[in-house]
């Protein structure tokens, strides 16, 4: 696949999804968001992609929804609207791989969920985060209800949804939105080991751990007790476990190493 608004690569088993639309700072019309939706379908039904990285082209990562496109004329055009994003960027957030978003300039609105919908964020330094919503007179959307306060607490995300105001790469580190920072010219190289180094990650003990948290904050603790048995259960069976076991007796390299930054 290779759209004119999105890039979609495969190699060695870590798909990259890069929004391509620097001329606008990659805001997100109808046509990216429809090759997003084949992208991530496409991924989920190919099990030889591993892990996934998202990036913007240019010096920009996402300014948010196309607002010259946005031309609602009723409550239902823009419930099916919304809706419509809602049919991929959940697919997104419960995608049982690794996904890292690799940020670089502006994660404005939609960009900034779209961003919040990947299990990690790596941001360059002049990264830059904004939920600008209120000013448009609109609410965040693309999962954000779901993954902003998750991420940086309740009352934080009230903050940062009420007043509309942009935040920087170290500042959003600080809150808990973003895992590093890095330098701009090594931003894709670092997020690219992070990638790799998850693809070789046990995917049922990935998968499987990743469900479980996603679950967790909606759950009680008999709930995610009963899980991490279930899951666990799963999980001593699978070759991966077996190998990596055999390894630490034989004092072997481990399948799985963290990449140092």
């Amino acid at each position: 696949m290779n759209d004119q608004a999105l890039l979609f690569e495969i190699d060695n088993g870590v798909a990259t999804l890069t929004l391509n639309r620097p001329e606008s700072k990659n805001a997100m019309n109808m046509p990216m968001r429809a090759a997003l939706r084949d992208a991530i379908y496409s991924i989920r039904l190919n099990r030889s992609v591993h892990a996934v990285i998202l990036r913007g082209a240019g010096t920009a990562f996402c300014s948010g929804g196309d607002v010259r496109g946005m031309t609602v004329q009723s409550a239902e055009e823009g419930r099916n609207r919304i809706d419509d994003l809602h049919s991929w960027i959940s697919q997104l957030v419960d995608l049982d791989r690794p996904t890292i978003a690799a940020v670089d300039g502006v994660a404005y609105g939609a960009g900034f969920s779209l961003a919040l919908a990947a299990d990690l964020v790596i941001a360059s330094s002049r990264a830059r985060f904004c939920m600008p919503f209120m000013k448009l007179g609109l609410i965040p959307d693309c999962a954000a209800f779901y993954t902003l306060p998750r991420a940086v607490g309740l009352a934080r995300a009230k903050e940062l949804i009420f007043t509309a105001r942009e935040v920087s790469a170290d500042e959003a580190r600080d809150m808990g939105a973003v895992l590093e920072v890095v330098e701009p010219e090594t931003l894709h190289t670092r997020a690219a080991s992070i990638a790799r180094a998850l693809a070789d990650a046990s995917p049922v003990a990935f998968g499987l751990s990743k469900r479980a948290l996603n679950m967790s904050l909606g759950s009680d603790l008999r709930t995610m007790l009963e899980l991490e048995s279930v899951t666990q259960a799963v999980a001593f069976t699978t070759d991966f476990h077996r190998e990596a076991v055999r390894r630490f007796r034989d004092k072997e390299t481990p399948l799985f190493t963290w990449p140092a930054a």
